[in-house]
């Protein structure tokens, strides 16, 4: 595959962002891929979930949120990353695709969720291991991000060690939680998939947002740790599958009742495929 455009953004708030994209042979559909923490478009892990969708035929932009990889500004843990979002989803209109999906891996989920969620342009969502509430202590990976977002030294590390640059003021103004603002994105098709295994965010996140947007599709996948490393090559697949039938014309959202949930595991696709 060859590698992919670079392309630069701006966003609404006046950052500037550069993303990676690749022309999907289906110029009808694309997808935004947005990284977890720390992480950035050119991530190898990041890179194999993008060349899954162009293997289907998906056009895909990969931005590297704010603080991150090339782009500029400072990174606030999915709070303003809802600009980048905005500004990618915006740019795939430009090119010409019809119907734009918003894929997130950690908090890049909290971003695709909160994006969509507050009025985002966005055909459909999807959302890997990301956090349903605010503040979750209690697991060690996340006292570590705390402290890399909250303390001076934290930061100072991130920035020399991660190469991510974490914005030194913190929250102004507490953002809604990704499970405050999910049951907004309906009727756009939303799925949700959080591995039971999990390091960072227990299954109670998924919960919360899955109680919130009870017409989501949720897939809890056995024995899956944490984000991108967690998503297996079967899983990019069955999520593109997922994407290909969300944007066939007529599509409906899932009408299963909200206490299903796909516990099957990640080699096998779930029955239910959003159609009537």
């Amino acid at each position: 595959m060859s590698d992919p455009d670079t392309v630069p953004l701006r966003t609404t708030d006046g950052v500037s962002l550069v993303a990676a994209y690749w022309p999907g042979a289906d110029r009808r559909i694309g997808c935004v891929v947005g990284h977890g923490f720390t992480g950035s478009s050119r991530n190898p892990h990041v890179v194999r979930i993008c060349h899954g969708f162009v293997n289907r035929g998906v056009g895909v932009l990969a931005v590297d949120f704010r603080g991150h990889g090339r782009s500029g500004g400072f990174g606030t843990a999915g709070a303003d990353e809802i600009h980048d979002v905005a500004a990618a989803v915006a740019w795939l209109r430009g090119q010409g695709y019809e119907f734009v999906a918003t894929l997130g891996w950690s908090m890049g989920g909290t971003a695709v969720l909160r994006h969509a969620g507050l009025g985002g342009d966005a055909d459909a969502v999807v959302s890997v291991s990301a956090p349903g509430m605010w503040f979750e202590r209690g697991t060690r990976p996340m006292r570590l991000v705390h402290w890399m977002f909250e303390k001076r030294t934290g930061r100072a590390a991130t920035r020399v060690l991660r190469r991510t640059r974490v914005s030194p003021l913190g929250w102004q103004t507490m953002p809604e939680a990704p499970a405050e603002v999910a049951g907004a994105i309906a009727p756009r098709p939303l799925l949700l998939v959080h591995g039971d295994a999990d390091r960072y965010f227990p299954r109670r996140h998924v919960d919360a947002i899955a109680a919130a947007a009870p017409s989501a599709d949720v897939w809890v996948e056995p024995s899956m740790g944490h984000a991108e490393v967690a998503t297996s090559a079967r899983l990019v697949e069955r999520i593109a599958d997922w994407v290909l039938a969300a944007a066939r014309p007529g599509a409906a959202a899932c009408d299963r009742p909200s206490t299903a949930v796909c516990d099957r595991p990640s080699t096998a696709v779930c029955d239910h495929d959003g159609r009537d």
